[in-house]
């Protein structure tokens, strides 16, 4: 049996899964018409799907992407546009939480959607690490104003050229954690030094985990403060604790929202070059 599965009851032999084959590694077999991978191809397939997600019959499936693993698009489920355009207004970025613990159950579901986020080559090589515990996150806003105070000694010129560090180090000082902001969960992607595209796989799926938060009552915020830290401060490093070699990272807060917003702000005009 091949990579790819033909029922051949349903196959239309119409050729929409080889024209829609980001690679063109599918064709329609010269004996029978149905479609299969070119000899030799195989290793090449980016096992993206297209193939089982095209097929307007339910006709294919693929080793590595089972159609049975693949649910139908429910109509009666898709946004229109004015719809799409308030859901992705309304995202805030949130920096006061409640003192209420975020659940595993729900970062795990929305996880499970972010992996979904497109990804160079198809590599999805994402992986996360997850912190609930607020003593273990205020730990590592800690360990950030620590980097920030060594920053403040031992280069000064370094610190006047970025004035927020006395005001975070000032409000450390008197109980308030303007790094971290009492987040009750924090949520850290990560890919490989090998990932040629790890920033942007990373960023593209913390988007698709702020969005999805949203239906679950959730706010994010991104940790600027914190990633400028665990680019240098080892013992941020070591506490954080990535994977091996994942060189390209982005922490995010999570929490349930302190207040509710009513309105969308307005934001600049786009400015736009047309060629």
């Amino acid at each position: 049996m091949g990579v790819l599965q033909i029922d051949q009851e349903k196959c239309k032999k119409d050729g929409i899964c080889a024209g829609e084959c980001p690679l063109s590694i599918i064709h329609l077999g010269t004996e029978n018409g149905y479609p299969e991978i070119v000899a030799g191809a195989e290793e090449a397939c980016l096992i993206c799907g297209h193939c089982v997600a095209v097929c307007p019959h339910g006709a294919l499936s693929h080793e590595n992407v089972p159609v049975t693993d693949c649910p139908e698009i429910q109509k009666e489920l898709v946004v229109d546009t004015e719809q799409a355009v308030q859901f992705l207004r309304s995202r805030r970025s949130i920096r006061f939480f409640k003192d209420q613990p975020v659940e595993k159950e729900t970062i795990q579901k929305l996880i499970d959607v972010a992996r979904y986020a497109p990804t160079g080559s198809n590599s999805q090589s994402v992986e996360w690490t997850v912190f609930t515990d607020k003593d273990e996150i205020k730990k590592l806003a800690g360990h950030t104003v620590d980097m920030m105070k060594d920053v403040q000694e031992k280069l000064p010129e370094k610190a006047a050229r970025l004035p927020y560090i006395p005001l975070i180090i000032a409000a450390w000082d008197i109980g308030f954690d303007a790094v971290l902001r009492d987040a009750p969960a924090l949520v850290i992607a990560s890919t490989p030094e090998k990932s040629i595209n790890g920033m942007v796989d990373l960023s593209l799926a913390l988007s698709y985990l702020e969005l999805v938060a949203q239906t679950s009552d959730l706010g994010t915020c991104w940790a600027g403060l914190l990633q400028d830290a665990l680019l240098s401060w080892e013992p941020l490093k070591k506490a954080v604790g990535l994977p091996e070699n994942h060189v390209h990272h982005y922490p995010m807060m999570l929490g349930y929202p302190k207040v509710k917003y009513f309105r969308l702000p307005e934001r600049k005009a786009p400015k736009i070059t047309w060629k």
